[in-house]
């Protein structure tokens, strides 16, 4: 069982890196070529390159090649998810805290007026 958290922690440093996850938000409704991603994300065709060679030793796209073209797709559809599902988290943490802040404004004000 300890292999398994190994590969966990693995696959999660993967997802460590904001340009990666802007990647594989960009794949998550179709394939797009590498002349895609580029001008999409505005990386470099060489930093392209290194992220998704990353996200292919991980297991997370897959690739095809027409004539010049190389093609990347999501390779499991659970991966998008649990982009999405990690998005939703954040962003109840984020409301959570606005309503914190709207609150702790409100007490400052109250206390303000005594």
């Amino acid at each position: 069982m300890e292999k398994i958290y190994e590969l966990h922690a693995d696959l999660c440093k993967m997802f460590s890196n904001a340009k990666r996850l802007e990647i594989i938000d960009s794949l998550k409704d179709r394939e797009r070529s590498a002349s895609e991603l580029i001008e999409k994300i505005g990386l470099s065709k060489a930093n392209l390159s290194q992220h998704m060679s990353v996200l292919r030793s991980k297991g997370v796209i897959l690739t095809r090649r027409e004539g010049v073209n190389i093609y990347y797709r999501i390779a499991n559809p659970k991966i998008i998810q649990a982009c999405h599902l990690i998005r939703e988290v954040l962003l109840e943490q984020f409301q959570e805290k606005g309503k914190m802040v709207s609150s702790l404004r409100q007490i400052k004000r109250d206390f303000s007026r005594i």
